[in-house]
Parts: structure tokens; sequence; C-alpha cells
């Protein structure tokens, strides 16, 4: 099929109160150390491997990133490697748009997981492949909200956009009916290889030899990856975005900065709170 049959996502901007956050049960099962086999990667090549959307940490994936490398590129056909456990909806849905926009054939290899906005990601291929023992995932949007009764009635509306939107491109790209898709999404579906070719997610499948793991990024993501999970516990337990940055920069570093007066301590009170929410909350999928 060419990207041109494919719907081009809106442009949404996330209103006050609203973050995208990514799934901790994507989060959990992802393999960091999945790459590219080395000789498989050319000058032509976009790599995906880490979290969908820039954050505290410094890290992941962005649409201005990938812009810039589809702007090196130019006018010819560009690979795109997956490896992501998803992320930012919103800068899924901009890069998604950039690459069913590049005037040229994009062909997707998913080497592991391409989960929530990732899919989202992997469907403006021209042509996707999937390993057999790799998987796509598709959910609703997944969030954290804050605000009173009324403003959370009215995320939940914005949401319901963002999940239809999400349900046509997945349609589109597989034949299957748009309230199908959606009742795969609600309850958070996992597309083994098998099942991503079979229901028209993904066209054939990746061989096995152009996969390969990397031990030194299992060490660098999976450190990011468990900086991550242990935010989300934290914001669960209700702490600001703030707070949390800095008691996650305190027990990486073990230290504290006493200088910087324009920001509120963590007290040693905060610290065993946090910690005691660490060791009760379940941050596993």
């Amino acid at each position: 099929m060419t990207v041109r049959d494919l719907p081009a996502m809106p442009a949404i901007s996330m209103r006050s109160g609203l973050g995208s956050e990514i799934c901790p049960s994507a989060l959990g099962r992802w393999q960091a150390d999945i790459r590219a086999a080395s000789d498989d990667t050319t000058e032509n090549t976009i790599s995906i491997l880490g979290v969908i959307g820039a954050d505290f940490f410094g890290d992941g994936v962005t649409a201005r990133r990938i812009a810039g490398a589809l702007r090196a590129i130019g006018d010819r056909e560009v690979v795109v490697n997956i490896n992501s456990p998803g992320g930012d909806f919103m800068e899924g849905l901009a890069i998604y748009n950039l690459l069913r926009d590049h005037k040229q054939k994009v062909t997707v290899k998913v080497l592991g997981m391409a989960a929530s906005a990732a899919s989202i990601i992997s469907m403006a291929g021209d042509r996707i492949e999937v390993p057999r023992a790799g998987f796509l995932m598709i959910h609703n949007t997944w969030v954290m909200a804050v605000g009173d009764r009324n403003d959370l009635h009215d995320i939940a509306d914005v949401l319901q956009s963002f999940d239809k939107a999400s349900a046509d491109v997945y349609a589109a790209r597989s034949g299957m009916d748009a309230k199908d898709i959606a009742k795969m999404m609600d309850k958070e579906t996992w597309l083994a290889g098998s099942d991503a070719v079979d229901k028209g997610f993904a066209d054939a499948f990746l061989p096995a030899d152009q996969v390969a793991k990397d031990a030194k990024a299992s060490l660098e993501l999976g450190a990011s990856a468990a900086a991550r999970r242990v935010e989300l516990a934290l914001a669960k337990a209700g702490l600001p975005q703030a707070e949390r940055k800095r008691l996650i920069s305190e027990l990486k570093t073990g230290t504290r900065d006493v200088a910087d007066d324009t920001t509120r301590d963590v007290g040693e009170a905060e610290m065993r709170q946090a910690m005691n929410v660490l060791s009760r909350i379940d941050i596993n999928p």
C-alpha cells in the first residue's frame, strides 16, 4: 500500500492539566538492548530506539530530531528501525505525520517492540516488517491528569478524540473495521509478529539476522527505563513533577544541592515517604 492512503493525524495541543505518559506495561516489557544488526544500517536509516518524546531525564525520540534526519536524507527512500515502548502521544503523532509526508518509500522495521505511540509511528511505513518474536501494542491514550470533576470530564472527551484518530489510522493500515480496532484498544492488545502480519498491521516478517543485541545499550537505556518507572510511581503518590525530578536526581547522585535557595529542598520526611511509596506501589505490568 502507499502512505497516501493513510489519514494525516490532526495537530493536537495538550490541554492544561493533561500530560501524556508512557504506559507502565509497555515499559516493563521493553528490551532496550535490541538493535539492528550492524551491517543492516545505512546513511538513509533513522533509528527510533527509545521512549517517544523528550523529558526531564534528557532522553527520548523527538519530532525535531526525526525532521532533521529526514532533511539530511533528502529525496531518497528511508528505513526506520523501531524498538520503543511508546511515550508522548503528541510527539508520536508529529513523527507519524513527518514519515507519512516523506515523498519516497518508507520501510519500517520493528526490531523488537513498537508499542503505544511507537505503533502509531510504525503505521506510516509503505512497508512494515516485524520479527516473529516482535510485538506491536495498541491501546487507548494513556495519560496523567489533574483538575476538578469538570476538568476531568473535558479531558475524557479529549481522550476520546485521540483514540478515534488512532483507531482510524490502524483501520486504514490494516483494513479492519474501526469499531473492531476500538475494542482491541479498549483492552490493550499485544500483537505478536504473526498476528500483526495476519491482521494487516505489518506486511512481512523481519529476518532474524537483521536483529542483534547491544549490551551497552541495555545498560544505558535500561537505567533510563528504571528511572522512568520510579518517576511514574512518584507521580502516582501525588508528588509534583518538579519534586519528582529533584528527588530522582538525588537518588541518582546521593547528594543534595544546598546552594540553590530558589528551589524548595526535599525534606528527609518526604524522602522517606517517597521510598515507602516505591516499596508499596507495583510499577511492573
